[in-house]
């Protein structure tokens, strides 16, 4: 098996062409021919997934955001993508087009919340993200459930009804506040929300939760590790949930 024959598997479950204009994925780093017995699924291509790739003999990386993102101007010793080229490593990276994918972060994400029945909503910009209806519960009660299905810590305001209907969108969501009346909804979920979304729904007298970048987008590694797994039965599959940025 190799990069490529994974990656062309990968496309056609979460084909490259739905990613965003702006998104850079696909195979970024090494070489599509090279054979793969086992490989590592992470988040982002980190020092610490590249340790664990090296500790496990791995060949491959397989990441949601991109090992590339902006323009390289150079690429030198004790950066990521020297350290993938110096070990011989591969990395295939697949951001927004698993965001919206089938089973990708938001079908993941919108999982936590025992959804009664979901749906697949366009925004104002273009974006696919999803609206499901839960069992009718506070704000307070909701951040909690959130808490203790993602971890980390959960930013969020109040609202004056409870919470039936849901805006979910992994990772940086905030702008969507402005769009949870448009589709019926009383919440947004998301993460990375600056302080105007937060008067913006307080202002709209929805409830609005930022459950943190990371939490939100890592609940897809596992069913990603399991979707590769059971495809490529001959080829072990380790993932990383390693997280950098620490909370007290």
């Amino acid at each position: 098996m190799t990069v490529q024959k994974i990656f062309e598997f990968l496309n056609q479950k979460y084909p490259v062409e739905t990613a965003c204009g702006f998104d850079n994925v696909g195979i970024l780093v090494g070489d599509p021919e090279a054979p793969v017995s086992k490989a590592v699924v992470a988040l982002d291509c980190t020092k610490d997934a590249i340790k664990t790739a090296l500790d496990n003999g791995c060949e491959l990386i397989i990441t949601h955001h991109p090992v590339i993102f902006s323009p390289l101007k150079n690429v030198l010793k004790g950066s990521i993508v020297y350290e993938v080229l110096k070990n011989g490593l591969s990395v295939i990276s697949m951001h927004t087009n698993l965001d919206i994918g089938e089973g990708g972060v938001n079908d993941s994400l919108v999982k936590i919340l025992s959804p009664l029945s979901v749906e697949t909503v366009i925004t104002y910009d273009g974006y696919a993200i999803k609206k499901c209806e839960i069992e009718p519960i506070s704000a307070d009660a909701l951040a909690e459930k959130i808490k203790e299905n993602l971890g980390g810590d959960i930013r969020y305001t109040d609202c004056p009804a409870l919470i039936s209907n849901i805006l979910v969108c992994g990772g940086s969501g905030g702008n969507y506040v402005t769009e949870t009346q448009k589709f019926g909804c009383d919440a947004l979920l998301t993460a990375d929300v600056k302080h105007n979304h937060f008067l913006d729904a307080d202002r709209l007298g929805v409830a609005l939760f930022d459950a943190g970048h990371f939490d939100t987008e890592d609940v897809v590694i596992e069913p990603l590790k399991e979707l590769l797994q059971t495809e490529f039965s001959e080829i072990k599959f380790i993932t990383n949930h390693t997280k950098v940025i620490k909370n007290r």
